[in-house]
């Protein structure tokens, strides 16, 4: 209960903090913390949803939900879609990385504590995606965008290659879980050609 408590805490601060960070230059901090609470709110109901009616669900429909209150909160504040976008995917990685790492010490589990060091890794390429993109030649808008789509794609081509490989962890629905790694993947694919598209 202790561990769970902790971690959840951590997970949420960090959130916040990446989030307020990642659009801290476009909107004020308490817009900022208004759109995250929404979003979190939207992640939680899609949790206790789960709970009680599909737990091994609980990934994708808390995913939904996160997505849900953020579309909410695009409406409600007439946020940058791209922009916030990014925030979200960036600032939800230290989550799914702490729910790994609670796993992994609640239940001893080697595929968790695998799981945790890849999130870790895909945190790192997300920095160096932010402080890179403007010098790829090929990606001609130089937007705000790419270091979050970038690790979108990566996060779920790597569960659609792990599930299809019939590892199981935590976060995997059986034989259904490549479906929906791979739509969102190509998904994340195409929302970064159509960013690359556009122009300064």
């Amino acid at each position: 209960m202790i561990v769970n408590l902790l971690l959840g805490i951590t997970g949420v601060i960090l959130f916040l903090f990446v989030f307020w960070k990642r659009l801290k230059e476009d909107y004020s901090s308490t817009i900022i913390f208004q759109v995250a609470s929404g979003i979190l709110a939207g992640l939680t109901l899609g949790l206790v949803l789960s709970r009680l009616i599909a737990p091994s669900w609980f990934f994708w429909i808390s995913f939904f939900g996160a997505l849900l209150g953020t579309a909410v909160m695009i409406y409600r504040f007439k946020l940058r879609f791209y922009e916030t976008l990014e925030a979200l995917i960036l600032a939800s990685m230290p989550i799914v990385s702490m729910m790994f790492f609670k796993d992994s010490i609640i239940n001893s589990s080697l595929t968790s504590f695998l799981a945790f060091v890849a999130i870790l890794v895909l945190i790192f390429l997300s920095y160096w995606f932010d402080i890179s993109y403007k010098n790829l030649t090929w990606y001609k808008s130089g937007k705000i965008g790419f270091a979050g789509l970038s690790t979108a794609i990566l996060l779920f081509f790597t569960r659609f290659i792990v599930a299809i490989g019939g590892l199981t962890m935590i976060s995997f629905v059986d034989k259904i879980d490549p479906v929906f790694s791979g739509i969102f993947t190509v998904i994340s694919i195409v929302l970064l050609i159509n960013l690359g598209r556009k122009e300064k």
